[in-house]
């Protein structure tokens, strides 16, 4: 039967009511005017930049992207009380694309509360596909015996791994980690009194945490007071990306032990490495570092107290740092007091834009038995301060300041070089002038490192405290952790005072962003970023060149995202600046790979005289202009042209 006109007028009159939400133009994730569902959040901010932003310019894909993908019914329903939050997130962190813990592995927690080792047996192992277990005082006293650790932690974010008190006071006991932690987020692994006072044994970690991002791995006390164990790292912290690593308390007073590190953080990007107290007091201990940090990116490798008070003990570094780009390297009160000890370094500080070393207090003390050897080592931002008087040996010294290589003494070593600080990425900074059409430059990494997020409702942003504490309580992440660390790390830069000249904004939702930009720039307004990673870490060249606004003198807004559970934006405002476009070609064809955007900062006069650019560039705040390229992941707003 055919419906009456007068059944059918309210219906059309909700279609009619409801057409502006049904269809949400320029919405897609390709940014080309496709429709999304107008009951999600992401359709919801949508419809609040367009009213915001009433210039009806395309919403760009990398914006767009970024934005919840939670439905009505989880957005309206999100508890306001932080227990009730955090009861909610294991359900929703998936959905809403947030960074959470990984959930612990049952099976695992209670196999370990019941002492029983998954598959039985009293071999302890194997424990092949495990996660965010605690091994606490396992293998505690235990006689012989092997634990194996497989595919341990594997692509997680989050996850955080306790091993404290492990194999303490064991006897004979081997233990091998291999495929631990690896393509991690915001890894936390903490070996707390490890081994301690053990007796013989091995243990062997194969690629350990490799293809991490932002890894946080703790050390401490590890094999102290240990008596002729053999602990072999192999691909430690391969391919992983900011983070780091710490060796507090290893191998103290401990006996005959041998330590091998081989490919330890090779290829890594922006890692710190520190090592105090490492083998303090040990006796005939040998520690050989085989390809370490080879081929890494600005790593932060620190040596404090290393081999103090050793007794017979033998170092060697062997292909360190080689390929390396730039850094800062510190080698303080190396085997200060030693008897007998022999450092060897070879091939040692290769890289391919050299960075600096410091070594202050190397093998100082009054006992004339210690050896120390340098063979091929090469570098011109060195620094050699403090050293024994004797028993040092260079050879094969390279200046590659000045091509020279020469056979040195110690107090040449020691006066002949000036200390200066690492030099940026190639490419990371530029003048003005060269950004013109033909033009052939270094284009440094600008890949987004960090690991994926969304934006959260502005709602729901508001009902979590922007505070440390409170965000430890919402998402069960504790602030000694990795994320812990990163939390703490951007509520501080947030909170810090603004620049002279600069107005900040920290942004905990994709609405704060448009408005801050709103704010600052008035409504007619776009938001622009490189369109890809293409070119990255190679040389290129540039097509055409347009200066946005016709390259007048302008004022943006840019905006960088920092570490947080979600997605959170440092904007800032950034006066008498000029932003670029530009075709980015391959450096030895006509293709097209690339479209970037660039920002050159007029007025540096109120910059840091140590920051990289002028140490990249030359010159002095306020003397020259700075350009850099928007990487993956950032953003930078512009009056609309």
């Amino acid at each position: 039967m055919a419906s009456s006109p007068r059944r059918l007028q309210p219906l059309l009159l909700l279609l009619l009511l409801l057409l502006p939400l049904l269809v949400v133009g320029n919405a897609s994730p390709d940014g080309g005017g496709g429709a999304v569902n107008p009951f999600t959040a992401k359709a919801a901010f949508i419809r609040y930049w367009n009213r915001r932003v009433p210039n009806n310019r395309p919403h760009p894909a990398f914006f767009v992207a970024k934005l919840s993908p939670l439905g009505a019914a989880d957005s309206a329903t999100f508890p306001d009380a932080l227990p009730d939050i955090r009861a909610s997130l294991p359900a929703l962190c998936g959905k809403a694309a947030l960074l959470c813990p990984s959930a612990p592995d049952a099976e695992t927690a209670a196999s370990l509360a019941a002492g029983v080792p998954r598959g039985g047996g009293g071999g302890g192992g194997p424990f092949k596909g495990y996660n965010n277990a605690n091994f606490t005082n396992y293998g505690s006293g235990g006689v012989g015996g092997a634990d194996e650790f497989r595919t341990y932690s594997p692509d997680l974010n989050v996850p955080r791994d306790s091993f404290r008190r492990y194999g303490r006071d064991s006897s004979r006991r081997s233990d091998s980690f291999a495929g631990y932690e690896a393509d991690g987020n915001v890894v936390t692994a903490d070996f707390t009194s490890y081994a301690g006072g053990a007796t013989g044994g091995s243990g062997s970690f194969a690629t350990y945490a490799s293809g991490t991002n932002v890894p946080d791995s703790t050390f401490t006390n590890y094999d102290a007071e240990a008596n002729g164990r053999r602990r072999e790292f192999t691909s430690y912290s391969q391919e992983a990306n900011h983070g780091e690593s710490n060796f507090a308390g290893y191998g103290k007073n401990g006996n005959s032990l041998k330590e091998t590190f081989t490919s330890y953080g090779n290829e890594s990007n922006v890692i710190a490495s520190g090592f105090a107290n490492y083998g303090e007091s040990g006796n005939g201990a040998t520690d050989t570092f085989t390809g370490y940090g080879a081929e890494g990116n600005v790593p932060d490798n620190t040596f404090r107290s290393y081999g103090a008070g050793g007794n017979a003990g033998v170092d060697t570094f062997k292909g360190y740092r080689s390929q390396s780009n730039v850094g800062d390297d510190s080698f303080v009160s190396y085997a200060k007091g030693a008897n007998g000890n022999a450092a060897e370094f070879q091939n040692y500080g290769g890289s391919v834009n050299p960075g600096s070393v410091t070594f202050k207090g190397y093998g100082e003390g009054t006992n004339p038995n210690h050896h120390i050897g340098f063979k091929e080592y090469a570098g011109d931002n060195n620094t050699f301060k403090g050293y024994a008087k004797t028993g040092v040996d260079f050879k094969e010294y390279h200046n590659t300041s000045t091509n020279a290589a020469t056979t040195m003494s110690l107090e040449a070593a020691s006066s002949g070089h000036q200390h200066l600080k690492w030099s940026p990425e190639p490419g990371k900074f530029f003048r003005e002038r060269e950004l013109v059409t033909g033009n052939r430059m270094p284009m440094p990494d600008i890949k987004d490192k960090m690991p994926p997020r969304a934006f959260l409702p502005r709602d729901i942003a508001k009902k979590i405290p922007f505070e440390p504490r409170a965000v430890s309580e919402v998402f069960g992440v504790a602030l000694d952790t990795a994320m812990g660390k990163a939390v703490t790390t951007t509520v501080a830069e947030c909170e810090r005072a603004p620049s002279r000249g600069e107005t900040k904004r920290c942004a905990t939702s994709a609405e704060d962003i448009v408005d801050f930009a709103v704010e600052m720039l008035g409504n007619d307004i776009v938001v622009r970023s490189t369109a890809s990673t293409a070119g990255s870490s190679g040389d290129i060249r540039l097509g055409n060149v347009t200066g946005v606004d016709g390259g007048k003198v302008t004022r943006s807004v840019s905006c960088h995202q920092s570490l947080f559970p979600y997605l959170v934006y440092y904007c800032h405002s950034v006066p008498k600046a000029r932003v670029y476009e530009a075709d980015i070609m391959s450096a030895d064809s006509d293709q097209k790979i690339n479209h970037g955007v660039a920002i050159c900062h007029l007025d540096t006069s109120d910059w840091s005289p140590t920051h990289g650019a002028f140490i990249a560039l030359g010159g002095k705040p306020g003397e020259v202009e700075v350009c850099h390229w928007i990487f993956e992941g950032d953003m930078t707003w512009t009056v609309a042209d």
